[in-house]
Parts: structure tokens; C-alpha cells; sequence
């Protein structure tokens, strides 16, 4: 049997997965953004006396949380800023670029050949978190 190299110690963090959590001033209208423009599903539904709270989006193996904003901290706070996520993607962008776009969404940043190979594109949602998508080529 071959040796295993031995963990630095202590070891770094490895994760499975991420699950960023956004919290939105409408989350209907980011619902209809992530599910119908972008491609996402509701995975799960959080609900408190019957009012839905929150969803967790799907896309493939990656995730996405919206939970509706209870305005606590103020309705003029703002979100999104100073922060992006980048999905990567097998699939054809061109295609992506033309769903989102189809569904009335302009994109922030078009479809471009990125340096590294690979291209990549970046829309914002209705609450100012800069989605990118990508492919490595």
C-alpha cells in the first residue's frame, strides 16, 4: 500500500460546499431574477405564518439563499456592494447570455474572451450583487 502524504498540521479547511446568503428588499421580484432569467430552482421554501421568509436556490451542485429583508436596519441600506460570486459552467454561454437576455435582463459586463481562456460575462440582480458567470474555455 502506498504511503499518503502526511496533512500539514494543522490541516486548511476543506470545504464541499458554499451557499452565499442574500438578503433582498423584494424577494418575489429576486426570485423571478434567479429562477426565470438566470436558470436557478427553488430548492427549498422557508415560511413563517404562512408568509414566505426565504428560498434556497438551485443550480447544479452550487446554491444560492434569498431571504426577504425585515427593513430593521433601515429600507435604504444598501446591498451588494463591494461583493461578487462567480458560477462556473460547462455549459454554452452563449446560450446562458441569450436566456438572461431574452428574459429582459441587461448585462453588466457583455460576453468577453477572458485573459486567463475562458469566457465570462456579469450581470447585477435587483438588489446590486454582481453575479459572473464563467467557463475555462
Amino acid at each position: 500500500m502506498a504511503d499518503r502524504p502526511v496533512r500539514k498540521q494543522p490541516e486548511s479547511l476543506r470545504l464541499r460546499d458554499i451557499a452565499p446568503g442574500f438578503t433582498v428588499n423584494d424577494l418575489q421580484q429576486s426570485i423571478v431574477f434567479y429562477v426565470d432569467a438566470l436558470g436557478f430552482s427553488v430548492h427549498e421554501r422557508w415560511e413563517t405564518d404562512g408568509e414566505l421568509q426565504g428560498v434556497m436556490l438551485r443550480a447544479g451542485n452550487c446554491r444560492i439563499g434569498l431571504s426577504q429583508d425585515d427593513f430593521a436596519k433601515g429600507r435604504d441600506r444598501p446591498k451588494g456592494i463591494g461583493m461578487s460570486v462567480w458560477l462556473t459552467t460547462i455549459q454554452d454561454l452563449g446560450q446562458v447570455v441569450a436566456r438572461i437576455k431574452e428574459a429582459g435582463v441587461t448585462l453588466e459586463q457583455d460576453l468577453a474572451e477572458m485573459p486567463w481562456g475562458g469566457r465570462a460575462f456579469t450581470v447585477v440582480d435587483p438588489d446590486g450583487f454582481r453575479i459572473t458567470f464563467t467557463n475555462e474555455g
